[in-house]
């Protein structure tokens, strides 16, 4: 275990920069998850710590050592990615024991890593079988073994849920929470799932176009975005956001963004802001129904009660209230503070 440190890290290539003066401190034990579309620099972040990818300027560092110019192989990381790369020639306790060999650990250590691995994991009754013999899930699983039986001082994944479906791959995000809170393995998880990235992470940087935007815990992010882009990437369904003076609150030059729960039905709360706006599709969700609407040129989500029912095709009213109205700087989106 061991605390990880991107210092001014950049990253470059011919035409264009991958990573752009990175700045992270990620505590000793602690799950931290890179969140951020396609491109946006977080899996190139994440192999420049691996030793996959070379750094163009900046340090990293693990514990207090400089792994800048060290071999991959000897930086006591443990990396899973999102396609298995499972021997499919070899059992499931030879996949698990194949880097433990190479290592030249003797075979009752490796004998004891690889049941602990297979136990924590419940893939004991699957050793002596055969990658094509297991489901995604248990493959999956046999991938994370291989790093847990090497006892790195930091696990790497990077999407290591995106290849099963949805209901595994909300089984087997818990399964890796409950056994990195066990183990207290320094992680970094890259994700492009927002929703990943909010059940998951102690903390959560956002990254566009290279760039960290901003790091801070789920509830930080969600409820004090640093920016219209992060407002905009956290949170589903996303942040209302539309120039102030269409809902009639804040100075010109300012953006208005409220989370869609904010909204209500009517014009009865006092210290708010109210608006008329187009219903134009309702979803019905069991215990909540998501309402699109039009104001103007704006479109807008709000979450509400099931009842009263709203239909497709009519005005309404509905309010946000004043301290739930988030102010961005149009110019340079960055968050000014609420409307109240």
């Amino acid at each position: 275990m061991a605390p990880i440190t991107f210092e001014h890290v950049t990253k470059r290539f011919d035409d264009s920069v991958a990573v752009d003066d990175l700045n992270i401190e990620v505590a000793d034990g602690e799950f931290l998850v890179l969140v951020g579309p396609s491109g946006c620099g977080k899996t190139t972040a994440l192999r420049m710590l691996a030793g996959l990818e070379e750094i163009s300027d900046g340090r990293i560092l693990i514990g207090d050592r400089v792994v800048n110019n060290i071999a991959p192989g000897a930086r006591n990381v443990a990396m899973v990615f999102q396609s298995y790369a499972l021997y499919p020639h070899m059992t499931v306790y030879d996949n698990l024991a194949f880097s433990l060999k190479n290592f030249h650990v003797d075979k009752p250590e490796i004998d004891r890593r690889v049941r602990d691995a297979a136990q924590a994991l419940e893939l004991t009754e699957y050793l002596k079988r055969r990658p094509k013999q297991l489901s995604g899930g248990q493959r999956q699983r046999v991938a994370l073994g291989r790093a847990i039986v090497r006892e790195p001082s930091a696990f790497l994944m990077d999407e290591p849920l995106s290849n099963l479906d949805a209901a595994l791959r909300v089984q087997t995000r818990a399964e890796i929470l409950k056994l990195q809170r066990r183990l207290a393995t320094t992680t970094i998880y890259v994700t492009h799932d927002q929703v990943e990235a909010m059940t998951m992470g102690d903390r959560i940087a956002v990254m566009s176009k290279g760039v960290l935007q901003q790091i801070g815990t789920p509830e930080e992010l969600y409820t004090k975005p640093a920016n219209t882009f992060v407002a905009r990437f956290i949170g589903s369904p996303a942040m209302n956001l539309l120039p102030s003076g269409v809902i009639g609150v804040g100075a010109g030059g300012k953006l208005a963004g409220f989370r869609p729960e904010h909204v209500a039905l009517g014009d009865g709360r006092p210290n708010s802001a109210h608006y008329d706006a187009l219903v134009e599709v309702v979803e019905y969700l069991g215990d909540e129904q998501l309402a699109h609407l039009r104001l103007g040129d704006h479109e807008l989500v709000a979450k509400l009660p099931v009842e009263p029912r709203l239909e497709a095709g009519r005005q309404a009213t509905f309010s946000v209230p004043l301290q739930k109205v988030m102010l961005f700087d149009e110019e340079s989106t960055q968050a000014v503070g609420t409307a109240a």
